[in-house]
C-alpha cells in the first residue's frame, strides 16, 4: 500500500469568502471534527482574526491577512485554536483561560488527548506528535461578558460562553446578525466532556444564546448555518441533557 506524501505548509491552508467582510481560513487536510474554523472579519479601521488553528505551519506566512491593524481573539484556548496566537501582537482573551493562552500546557490545551496522526487525512510535512508544543502568547487584553470588539464601522459584542470551556467567548455583530461561535454550538457532535467541561454551565449558556437576532452562525468546526438550525441544535442539545437527568446548577 503506498503512503500518500506529507502536505507542505504552501498547500496546508484554504481560505473561503464569505458574505459581509467575512472569510474563513481552515486546514482542509484535518479531519472535520478536529478541524478548527479562523474567521477573518474586515472592518474600515481594523481587522479581527477569531481564533489561529494546529499552529504547526505558520499562520501569517501562509495566509495574506491584513496590511492592516488585526486583533486576535481566541473564542478559548484548545490547542486547535491557538495553535498560532503567538505570531499575532494585539491578543485577546477572556480572564477565565489567560493563563493558558501564557502557558499553553498539553494537558490544559487538551493537546495531550487529541493532538495525535489520527487527526489528520494527509499529514502535513514534519509532523511528529511527541514534539508539537504551542508557544506562549500572553494577552495584550482580557475580554468579559458585554465587552466590544470595535473594528471601525462594525462593532461585536463578548458573549461569555462556559460549558465547552471556563473562559469560552462568541462574538455576535447585532448590524448583520453574525454569531462567531466558537466551539459552544456548531452543527456537529458538541463536546462537554474535556477535563474543564461543565455540563450544567452548558445548558445554561445555550439557554441564555438561544433567543439571540442570529442570521448567520460561523461556529468552530463544521460548515455555517442559519438562525432555524442554530435553534434546533441548541434544543437538541438540551433535550439530551434532560433525558440523560442533567440539570442546571441550583443557586442558593
Amino acid at each position: 500500500m503506498s503512503v500518500l506524501p506529507a502536505i507542505d505548509a504552501a498547500d496546508w491552508y484554504e481560505t473561503i469568502r464569505m458574505a459581509d467582510g467575512v472569510t474563513l481560513i481552515h486546514e482542509p487536510w484535518i479531519k472535520p471534527f478536529f478541524r478548527c474554523n479562523m474567521w477573518h472579519v474586515r472592518g474600515r479601521d481594523r481587522d479581527l482574526l477569531f481564533d489561529t488553528g494546529l499552529g504547526h505551519f505558520s499562520l501569517r506566512t501562509h495566509v495574506p491577512l491584513t496590511e492592516r491593524k488585526l486583533i486576535c481573539v481566541a473564542s478559548h484556548t484548545h490547542f486547535d485554536h491557538i495553535g498560532c496566537h503567538h505570531e499575532f501582537p494585539d491578543r485577546c482573551v477572556h480572564s477565565a483561560e489567560a493563563e493558558i493562552l501564557a502557558d499553553p500546557r498539553s494537558e490544559w490545551t487538551v493537546a495531550d488527548r487529541y493532538a495525535t496522526d489520527e487527526m489528520f487525512d494527509r499529514l502535513p510535512q514534519g509532523w511528529d506528535t511527541a514534539r508539537y508544543d504551542i508557544l506562549p502568547a500572553p494577552a495584550d487584553r482580557l475580554l468579559e461578558h458585554g465587552d466590544i470588539v470595535d473594528l471601525g464601522d462594525r462593532a461585536f459584542e463578548v458573549v461569555h460562553t462556559p460549558g465547552h470551556s471556563p473562559g469560552g467567548i462568541a462574538l455576535y455583530e447585532t448590524k448583520t446578525g453574525i454569531l462567531l461561535s466558537g466551539d459552544i454550538v456548531y452543527d456537529g457532535p458538541l463536546i462537554d466532556d474535556v477535563y474543564h467541561s461543565d455540563i450544567p454551565d452548558y445548558m445554561a449558556t445555550l439557554i441564555a444564546m438561544r433567543d439571540l437576532d442570529v442570521l448567520v452562525v460561523h461556529g468552530g468546526h463544521f460548515p455555517s448555518f442559519g438562525r432555524v438550525r442554530y435553534r434546533q441544535l441548541i434544543d437538541e442539545y438540551l433535550a439530551h441533557k434532560r433525558r440523560a437527568g442533567c440539570h442546571l446548577r441550583q443557586h442558593p
